[in-house]
């Protein structure tokens, strides 16, 4: 393909890649967490905030951020912690080394490196920044089941040596990351595979990395239809947006990003909800041992 493509032409050709060859043959399988498809980091900056809170229903998510750093947000922190996931699977360890240099690390995200003040590369160690400086804290609350909470340290220890002034030259120091025990133990239980290729196709929506996260994970064990009220949708993922009828023209939008990436997903929009029928999975479950040689996690 000649030239830069449009927006509509990338989606294409990603969706045309996956038809060719899934996530596993292609080298791209991922994975995330189960909490983090069930309950997300906010899409813009809330600002001076003491503690960010998300609910679904009897699960609470909330983000304590170092003060004078800020609370992740928008797409970046998601695509760190997918590849961080993915790699914490891989290795079995909460060690995680990012590689020799800043360039390949933000090209495994599928984010092109750029300088400047508002550059990428600024908003990525901005965003890196703050994502591990956060504790994490989740707790589900139900009168008829009873009541659990987890607390957690993203990341015990941080190495970053990358130059971002130079993001090819390979660093002389590696740059590690060392996951808090309890969260290195909440991101690989049971991870959720996802497609690495969608999550970069999706990567200039927060929205459409949610939804794609949630639907991979909602419909890996559904049996029967489940709906939910637009109502209910803006609740788990629209706290951001303040008019719910914006936030369904948002989803619709990204809906249809992600039916043309995993064409197999049934789904309706019928008046007030979200309609998701039993469809195949995107990307398989994979036995407890792990990925078959060829299939190793990027």
């Amino acid at each position: 393909m000649s030239g830069r493509a449009t927006a509509p032409a990338r989606l294409v050709e990603t969706a045309l890649n996956i038809r060719g060859a899934g996530a596993v043959e292609a080298g791209e399988l991922a994975f995330v967490a189960r909490l983090l498809a069930q309950a997300t980091l906010p899409h813009s900056d809330p600002g001076d905030v003491a503690a960010f809170t998300r609910r679904n229903g009897a699960l609470e998510m909330f983000v304590q951020p170092t003060p004078g750093v800020g609370v992740p947000y928008g797409s970046y922190p998601r695509l760190v912690l997918a590849w961080l996931t993915t790699e914490a699977v891989r290795t079995k360890s909460p060690r995680v080394v990012l590689g020799d240099n800043l360039s390949g690390f933000m090209r495994e995200l599928g984010i092109v490196p750029t300088g400047g003040r508002w550059g990428t590369i600024t908003r990525l160690r901005d965003q890196m920044r703050r994502l591990f400086s956060s504790r994490i804290g989740v707790q589900y609350d139900d009168d008829a089941t009873g009541y659990a909470l987890r607390q957690m340290t993203v990341a015990d220890e941080v190495d970053l040596w990358w130059s971002p002034r130079d993001p090819d030259q390979a660093a002389v120091f590696e740059s590690v990351v060392v996951l808090g025990r309890t969260f290195f133990e909440a991101v690989t239980e049971r991870p959720v595979p996802v497609d690495m290729r969608v999550l970069r196709a999706l990567k200039k929506s927060p929205l459409g990395l949610d939804l794609y996260t949630w639907l991979t994970y909602r419909v890996s064990y559904a049996r029967d239809p489940f709906a939910v009220t637009w109502p209910g949708l803006h609740a788990q993922f629209g706290s951001d947006y303040t008019d719910v009828k914006d936030f369904r023209r948002k989803v619709l939008r990204e809906l249809g990003k992600i039916r043309l990436l995993w064409p197999e997903l049934r789904f309706e929009t019928p008046r007030g909800r979200l309609v998701v029928y039993p469809s195949p999975p995107h990307v398989a479950r994979l036995p407890p041992a792990g990925p078959a040689k060829g299939g190793k996690p990027r």
